[in-house]
């Protein structure tokens, strides 16, 4: 799958939440609750990794640490969405300057 496939998968299922979210609790979430869910799939994510490295105990191991990062990767995809963000083309601008950046700092200190 590409980026637009991954968009338009995440778009799928958030419109099914829309669905049920309206249907459950008669509205549904805003951009800032999309921010919020994200922020606590982030902290999931991080205990995740740190079990996954031994600095703490956290119950159901690589399959867990799997659906975390498709859970933020979808939030991010569904952000993108909300926010009217091409997130192909500025991933692709972002990741040039940051090898813009990157190999200017490298002239200075070459790799050893």
């Amino acid at each position: 799958m590409d980026i637009q496939e991954l968009q338009t998968r995440a778009i799928a299922i958030h419109d099914l939440y829309d669905v049920l979210n309206l249907a459950e609790r008669g509205r549904t979430w805003t951009r800032q609750d999309f921010m919020l869910g994200f922020v606590g799939d982030v902290g999931d994510l991080a205990k995740l990794v740190m079990a996954a490295e031994g600095t703490r105990s956290m119950p159901g191991g690589r399959a867990a640490l799997e659906h975390e990062l498709a859970d933020c990767l979808w939030s991010v995809l569904i952000l993108a969405h909300r926010y009217e963000i091409d997130l192909e083309t500025v991933f692709t601008k972002t990741m040039g300057e940051l090898e813009e950046t990157i190999q200017a700092r490298l002239v200075n200190h070459p790799p050893a």
